[in-house]
């Protein structure tokens, strides 16, 4: 039986992963603060740790190995520095959770060759936590500079599903539904998405396979905010008011200045097939501002 342990397994598609690892009859280990329930029951053990408690978590994973270990929460280089010393003799494989936010904006499709982690300069000392796109190119560049054991890092673009607990497609039909301006920048912007279902399958698929390094995981297919947008006022039957300004509470989280989205031939280079974007993403709309509507 394979063992994998969890960093960030109880909600959003760090839980998807964990239920389909316990589907696939590997034995699951979980990091949780116990501050969210879990669906879980006696399919998983459970650390009940922070962690960013080094000292706290070593003392629970005692000598205890991993095949995988998952980090989905690994937010700062110290964080990474951290997830090295702890695991350096207790896993075959580490794979951390990055984010498109590595690259900068522009109208090119961005491969995994345009953030290099392997030569980005670390400063010393290592920063605290600060801006989110400097800290996930940080913690990638403290793994694939100084981890002693193979790694990779999956930089997800913005992750949508029903159980989202940022709410950003909510936010987006919640304003056209209640005829709230909507701030969108760049309306034309192409934008790369993944679903939270799809997200926890290439993690776990991730974890099955020899690929390493950073990785690019997306849905196949780019969308604009206008376009969603224009799905959500033909679901819920009313126009949407966009605006390139307006007050930061109705500024949408996928207002853009540029195009952002990503190639994912590594990926499926290596076996993994994505899902169409337009598979999933018109449907997801209308079942939010379904249930909304009741």
């Amino acid at each position: 039986m394979k063992k994998v342990l969890v960093l960030g397994g109880t909600r959003f598609f760090g839980k998807k992963l964990v239920e389909r690892l316990v589907g696939e009859g590997a034995g699951v280990t979980i990091v949780t603060r116990g501050n969210v329930p879990d669906p879980f029951g006696g399919a998983v053990t459970r650390l009940q740790a922070d962690r960013t408690d080094k000292a706290a978590l070593s003392r629970l994973l005692g000598s205890s190995s991993f095949d995988v270990v998952y980090d989905n929460i690994c937010y700062t280089p110290q964080e990474a520095e951290d997830a090295i010393a702890l695991f350096a003799d207790r896993t075959g494989k580490y794979i951390v959770t990055s984010s498109l936010s590595v690259y900068p904006f522009g109208e090119e499709r961005l491969s995994e060759r345009d953030f290099d982690p392997y030569r980005y300069p670390l400063p010393h000392p290592l920063p605290p936590k600060g801006d989110y796109a400097e800290g996930k190119r940080l913690v990638e560049a403290v793994v694939f500079q100084k981890a002693p054991f193979p790694a990779a890092a999956v930089r997800f673009p913005i992750v949508l599903g029903h159980d989202d607990y940022t709410r950003r497609l909510h936010f987006h039909i919640e304003h056209v539904q209640d005829g709230q301006p909507l701030g969108i920048p760049n309306p034309g912007a192409k934008m790369s998405f993944i679903r939270s279902d799809e997200a926890a399958a290439f993690l776990a698929w991730l974890g099955r396979s020899e690929l390493a390094g950073p990785v690019n995981a997306c849905s196949k297919g780019e969308i604009s905010p206008g376009e969603i947008v224009s799905f959500i006022s033909e679901a819920v039957g009313k126009p949407a008011d966009i605006v390139s300004e307006t007050e930061q509470i109705h500024m949408s989280p996928f207002g853009v200045p540029e195009p952002w989205y990503m190639d994912t031939e590594k990926a499926e280079a290596a076996g993994f097939a994505f899902e169409q974007l337009n598979d999933w993403l018109p449907d997801l709309i209308r079942e939010i501002a379904a249930g909304r509507s009741k």
